[in-house]
């Protein structure tokens, strides 16, 4: 399952858990200053903001998780940084909205780490994994359609879309066409359910992935509209940043990186040029600057210390003196669903 590497380097009061991934690298993108004001979208186990906080004196930092329970994980932190770490329950999405709540704008600094945390991927009860046996849920706020939902109400076209997309699955037909069959006769409920019947049809690899691995993502991105919080997140730093501000946004499989490659390279200016059969057009005025020309990935030492991190990469830019713009229509289509296809007659 493409899943986070751990976020947390053990949070100030609390106990030592996990490892974020890159960190040495997000800190250097981002670049921290003294009393600077930035925000972690994705707080999870306070591995970012943990660092963040102790790069520089009198920063202050608001944390956003969707999820309640890395919410209230985060308590001894706040505690223990005395003012200078909030934390709120909102969608990464929200983050504009939510600076400016919390009079934290503008920001000095926005880091985004993007997917499933380890905490929740390890608890049999979320159903984010096929590891354990448990409800098929998925839901990092435990509120809206779950994953179960999905698969029991959607019509097999709409399913095959959502596991070819979002899972870049080949056999997505074929694996929609098995869950409609099998719901017929009861309502798919466990993630060992799911992960069998997709076994059943997807081959494995001898030392591969498990082959329910692009099933389970789909499904994940879907009941949470993780691309779609994506962009709306990379639109919203674009605005809460000030200039000169920093944007750092980790991203662990092709989807995620797709999106925020786009968003950089069209907000940067660096646009394909024009050609006599399709002429340049006149651009808009760049808003972010790339701090790195392409994405940094861990090194050798880190993905043999911590294998969760070989697919993370990384991407920074800093914000210019210019206007923020609307959202590109474009990149708003890459987080949606195309329609679905209708079936060829043989």
């Amino acid at each position: 399952m493409t899943d986070h590497g751990d976020r947390s380097g053990g949070a100030i009061g609390g106990p030592v858990r996990h490892v974020p991934v890159l960190l040495a690298e997000v800190l250097a993108a981002l670049a921290p200053v003294s009393s600077g004001r930035y925000l972690d979208g994705t707080f999870g186990a306070g591995g970012y903001s943990r660092a963040i906080l102790e790069a520089a004196p009198e920063i202050t930092l608001l944390a956003l998780d969707r999820d309640p329970s890395a919410v209230a994980g985060g308590a001894d932190l706040v505690a223990a940084m005395a003012g200078r770490l909030t934390i709120a329950q909102a969608n990464f999405g929200e983050l504009a909205v939510e600076a400016e709540r919390f009079r934290m704008t503008p920001l000095d600094g926005v880091v985004l780490d993007i997917g499933v945390s380890s905490m929740q991927i390890d608890q049999a009860e979320r159903g984010f994994s096929f590891r354990f046996d448990g409800p098929l849920d998925m839901r990092m706020s435990g509120q809206g359609q779950s994953a179960a939902d999905i698969l029991n109400e959607a019509e097999e076209g709409l399913l095959a879309n959502i596991l070819y997309h979002y899972g870049e699955e080949r056999r997505s037909r074929a694996v929609a066409r098995a869950v409609i069959e099998a719901r017929r006769k009861a309502p798919l409920t466990t993630t060992k359910q799911l992960a069998d019947l997709v076994a059943g049809i997807v081959r494995g690899e001898p030392g591969g992935a498990h082959p329910a691995t692009r099933v389970f993502q789909a499904l994940r991105i879907a009941v949470n509209d993780e691309l779609g919080e994506l962009v709306r997140a990379l639109h919203g730093a674009e605005a809460a940043l000030k200039p000169g501000g920093r944007l750092v946004v980790v991203t662990f499989h092709s989807l995620e990186d797709r999106i925020v490659k786009q968003f950089l390279a069209e907000r940067s200016g660096r646009l394909p040029a024009g050609s006599r059969h399709a002429p340049a057009v006149a651009a808009a005025a760049p808003t972010f600057r790339l701090v790195e020309r392409g994405a940094v990935a861990p090194s050798e030492a880190e993905m043999r210390a911590n294998p969760r991190a070989r697919s993370a990469k990384l991407r920074a830019a800093e914000r210019l003196d210019t206007a923020p713009r609307r959202a590109e229509a474009g990149l708003v289509a890459l987080a949606g669903l195309p329609e679905p296809q209708p079936r060829r007659r043989s």
